[in-house]
């Protein structure tokens, strides 16, 4: 079981709403989601588009639930775009997440990525070459240091479509940066949907890793977009993610793992769908207990 008095638990607004395609969830406000996530159980959130970003505002409406910031994505340019564009807006990012009390910040390479694309997920992503595998790690060792000497630890969010996706690339990456400034956001959902073995890359990296998201898996639907070429945003309104206990993935063995490399900080679940089929607090409830039971938080 993991440590209640190390561990604490999340939830994504994303099951609210998508930031990728605000008509999903577009009915439901800040003020909804947050207080749902706190009628669940939860006390720690990620952020969404429609969090208010006066940090005194923020605090204020989290603190009446109990709830605090524990993380927000931050998108990397670092293949595609000068490395100074990406620090200059990563400086005013995690600034914010220190204002808010977050200790972690996740971010994911999107130069090249096709996530938020028509291209179909699994014939069309783009692999990197050797000098971009150097921008990258290098940038990502700079962009750690910044985070470091400001008091956040960066973490890095491998995701479908994205040049860090297989578990060859997570090596790949792993090796070529500084345990000491860089570490990995471990994602379940992410890994199961490429066909990876999670397992195998959680046990390879837990020492390393410094946030988890805890995303489940529908596999009739996943192979639904591989027969029909579908985009990762289409198979996110079909269904492709749900939350842990709805899917297909046994997370007792995850927490297991976690719990005997002695894990510090958040998981948190994140399974966007479309909230007009998966009623969001009906799903962050059925987590929640699905949680307790396997983790003992």
């Amino acid at each position: 079981m993991l440590n209640k008095d190390k561990v604490k638990l999340g939830i994504a607004p994303i099951g609210w709403t998508n930031d990728d395609m605000p008509d999903l969830g577009a009915e439901n406000t800040f003020q909804q989601c947050v207080s749902e996530m706190a009628l669940a159980g939860f006390t720690g959130c990620e952020v969404g588009n429609k969090y208010p970003k006066d940090v005194a505002v923020l605090k204020k409406a989290l603190e009446l639930r109990n709830m605090q910031i524990c993380n927000a994505w931050f998108s990397t340019f670092l293949t595609t775009k000068p490395y100074e564009e990406t620090e200059r807006e990563f400086i005013k990012h995690i600034t914010f997440l220190k204002e808010m009390g977050a200790k972690v910040v996740g971010v994911s390479e999107q130069g090249h990525s096709i996530q938020g694309t028509d291209l179909p997920i699994f014939e069309a992503k783009y692999v990197m070459n050797d000098e971009e595998w150097d921008m990258l790690c290098t940038g990502l060792n700079k962009l750690g240091k910044v985070a470091k000497d400001m008091g956040i630890a960066l973490t890095f969010h491998h995701h479908m479509g994205t040049v860090v996706q297989t578990a060859a690339e997570i090596d790949r990456m792993m090796e070529n940066t500084d345990p000491e400034l860089f570490s990995l956001l471990f994602d379940s959902g992410h890994l199961a949907y490429c066909g990876e073995d999670y397992m195998a890359v959680l046990k390879k990296y837990a020492k390393r890793i410094k946030h988890v998201h805890l995303k489940d898996i529908r596999p009739e639907v996943i192979a639904k977009v591989k027969d029909e070429h579908l985009s990762f945003l289409q198979g996110v309104r079909l269904g492709t993610f749900t939350v842990p206990g709805d899917g297909a993935i046994d997370f007792g063995p995850i927490f297991d793992v976690l719990a005997e490399n002695c894990y510090e900080g958040y998981v948190l679940v994140e399974a966007e769908q479309d909230p007009a089929i998966a009623n969001p607090l009906e799903y962050a409830i059925k987590a929640r207990k699905y949680i307790a039971e396997k983790a003992g938080l």
